[in-house]
């Protein structure tokens, strides 16, 4: 798949992102991206608007939940051919886009993944809980299902063709991990790629209270780990 003539759209969920979302809609290299896709949960400060402001195509979704946000995009996507998903609070660097979407439109991968623990990342970008839990979902998963990957950043890429296929359905913290886990149970191609990773633009509303840590980190260890065992219990072959 070459870049000529390829859709991209870029969904971003928002909540509260005000002090950030204008940098990371201005750094969007805007000859690759086709459409963004703003999905806000329910911001108070403005949020919504400056992305509309910026061009962003803007979605309302009430329901809480990251997974939800990413759903939410998704079904609103434009005929795209590749999706790609950005957090809003400027800690990934969306000018890194084209790393990100490489190896798909080179045909080498059918989902990308952006690891924040390969190149160089700001001190004190990931909180060392939040990097302990990465390297142990990540090291869970190349464990049980070998698949090698060593984080489970949020600034990822996949055929729009592909998600389909996988009916996610996660609406919280697993979401992202769902992704992985169904491509590779499925035999598609999923390639990790560097990515630089900085300080947030914010509070965090995962890593930064011990309620979304304990959260993200049940949701994520527990999916990883039933989704391997209904794998078995199906007595279907794991892909070569």
């Amino acid at each position: 798949m070459g870049q000529v003539g390829v859709r991209v759209s870029v969904i971003i969920p928002t909540h509260n992102e005000a002090g950030a979302i204008e940098r990371v809609l201005g750094d969007l290299p805007s000859d690759i991206a086709t459409e963004v896709i703003v999905v806000d949960s329910n911001s108070t400060d403005g949020t919504p608007e400056i992305a509309a402001r910026m061009g962003a195509r803007v979605i309302q979704e009430p329901r809480r939940g990251y997974g939800q946000a990413c759903l939410t995009g998704l079904a609103a996507a434009n005929s795209p051919d590749v999706v790609v998903f950005l957090d809003g609070d400027y800690s990934d660097r969306p000018a890194e886009l084209p790393i990100v979407l490489a190896p798909i439109l080179e045909g080498r991968a059918d989902i990308t993944l952006g690891s924040r623990l390969h190149k160089g990342r700001s001190a004190g970008a990931l909180p060392w809980h939040q990097t302990f839990g990465n390297r142990l979902a990540a090291s869970l998963i190349r464990l049980l299902y070998g698949l090698e990957i060593t984080d489970l950043g949020p600034f990822r890429a996949a055929r729009a063709d592909v998600l389909r296929a996988l009916a996610l359905e996660e609406t919280t913290y697993g979401w992202a991990v769902e992704m992985i886990l169904k491509g590779a149970l499925a035999g598609y191609g999923v390639v990790e790629v560097p990515v630089s990773y900085h300080p947030r633009i914010g509070q965090s509303k995962i890593s930064g209270t011990l309620k979304g840590t304990l959260g993200a980190a049940w949701f994520i260890l527990s999916l990883i780990v039933r989704y391997y065992f209904r794998h078995r219990r199906t007595g279907t072959p794991w892909p070569a």
